[in-house]
């Protein structure tokens, strides 16, 4: 899609795959995986080409519909509710286009969607933070037929006309915020999808985990090292062991994950969280077992963690759970 929207705005095709490895027949195919340094690649040619530019971004973000995810956009559609259509979306946020990390956090009467592009390249974050802005809001607006009202929107972008924005968020939004969020009445949360099928969603988010296993079998080192994570919960293994698994130095993983925009830590907390609640969830669990499993000395810290993931603590978390189910 984004090599269709750059030659559209007169930037050649070659000019937007040069050094990317992709060749032009590949586009087409259905079964073609172009991973993440690749469409990087084809981001940063289109903004050497055009300019890193939000307004570019913003009206790229309007061209991902939900129909353009696979499975993981079905998953959402028959979600029962927003609030799990955001935490399935949430967990299985690597099988998006997505660059800038996405978080839910509660705040009295307000939700608030954070969008943190601290990850992001600087030759490339203002576009890619507008355009996966964007796309989320497009999402928002398939999944209820209609935008739903932001209380406020606040953008780690400089200065800037605001009617592109308002034409998408339905406001104006603050400019040079430390970080970007959405708020919006925490109510909207538990609104009922027009499009909800428990059956469906529940098949399409086991298709989520079977496609996100296999791509965390694939590739870079960060993969490895997921999979790994993932292989042995309850025995995570420290940066200098996991170096030694992997049979490099720790110096060499840590400066090869940082090649790749990421930290043993950073790896550690998404496989943690991403196990505290599928544990939470099943509901067979304690939350002491589960602490312990994810390799907690205290369940005090376990707390902690998750608090820091998810905004909230766990006993919380499950509670809410248990509502909606």
């Amino acid at each position: 899609m984004q090599v269709a929207f750059a030659e559209e705005r007169g930037l050649p095709v070659a000019a937007c795959l040069r050094g990317s490895g992709i060749h032009p027949g590949m586009l087409g195919q259905a079964d073609c995986t172009i991973d993440a340094d690749q469409e990087l690649t084809v981001v940063r040619n289109l903004c050497r080409g055009l300019g890193n530019e939000a307004e570019l971004g913003l009206a790229m973000g309007q061209r991902y519909h939900l129909s353009s995810y696979g499975v993981w956009g079905f998953a959402l559609l028959s979600s029962p509710t927003f609030r799990q259509a955001v935490e399935l979306g949430l967990r299985y946020l690597d099988l998006t286009f997505a660059f800038v990390d996405i978080s839910l956090q509660q705040d009295g009467d307000d939700a608030m969607l954070i969008l943190d592009d601290s990850g992001v390249p600087d030759d490339v974050r203002e576009y890619l933070l507008a355009r996966d802005a964007s796309a989320v809001m497009m999402i928002q607006e398939e999944l209820f037929a209609g935008r739903i009202p932001l209380s406020s929107l606040a953008m780690r972008l400089p200065p800037r006309p605001v009617a592109p924005f308002e034409a998408i968020f339905g406001l104006a939004p603050q400019f040079d915020s430390c970080r970007s969020r959405a708020r919006f009445a925490v109510g909207l949360l538990d609104m009922p999808l027009p499009q909800a099928n428990p059956v469906t969603a529940r098949l399409c988010e086991e298709q989520c985990h079977q496609l996100l296993v296999q791509r965390y079998r694939k590739g870079s080192v960060a993969a490895r090292v997921r999979r790994r994570l993932l292989q042995q919960p309850g025995r995570f293994p420290d940066m200098e062991a996991m170096a030694e698994e992997l049979t490099i130095t720790s110096r060499t993983l840590r400066r090869q994950l940082a090649a790749e925009g990421t930290s043993y830590r950073v790896l550690l907390d998404e496989v943690r969280r991403m196990l505290a609640e599928q544990w939470l969830l099943l509901g067979i669990l304690s939350l002491a077992e589960i602490s312990e499993r994810l390799g907690f000395s205290e369940i005090a810290n376990f707390n902690h963690a998750f608090r820091r993931w998810t905004g909230q603590p766990p006993g919380r978390f499950r509670h809410q759970l248990r509502e909606q189910h």
